[in-house]
């Protein structure tokens, strides 16, 4: 039987839903939180990010020192993102090898939905049906099915 995983996704929440038969109703079967994406920078930093001047440096030796242009690669808030999207990913990857989906349709904000997609096993890529640039994660089963269903070509 082909079984259809629906993931609404956006960087704070994801939400799993089953679908047995296309017309069925959608059965929530995992609700995932990045509490990290609830928290202000400086609750998840501790390194201070950005230039100092010579006054306001740590050690104030009184001469000007040379900016460093140091920039992150990422900043906190696209790390913690990253890493809920690895979770996902990981998730998605387990449940299909243990057989659990042979389709996957993917809801995800626009940002989350690249973050997300990079992170993903080739096989669980391969099962991927439908992609939508939308942030569903508010939906009732009911309307997510029929979101779905107005999405499909």
């Amino acid at each position: 039987m082909d079984v259809t995983c629906i993931v609404t996704a956006n960087a704070g929440r994801a939400r799993f839903f089953s679908q047995a038969r296309r017309a069925a109703r959608p059965e929530e079967i995992n609700d995932m939180v990045n509490s990290a994406a609830r928290l202000r920078t400086t609750e998840t930093e501790t390194d201070a990010l950005g230039q100092r001047a010579a006054s306001k440096s740590r050690h104030s030796v009184g001469a000007p020192t040379q900016p460093s242009g140091y920039q992150p690669h990422q900043s906190p808030a696209e790390h913690q993102t990253e890493i809920f999207a690895r979770s996902i990913a990981d998730y998605l990857l387990q449940a299909h090898q243990e057989g659990r989906f042979t389709q996957l349709v993917l809801a995800a904000s626009p940002e989350f939905l690249g973050v997300l997609r990079k992170l993903l096993d080739p096989k669980v890529l391969a099962a991927v049906t439908l992609e939508i640039n939308k942030d569903y994660t508010q939906l009732t089963p009911d309307k997510l099915r029929e979101q779905i269903e107005a999405s499909k070509p």
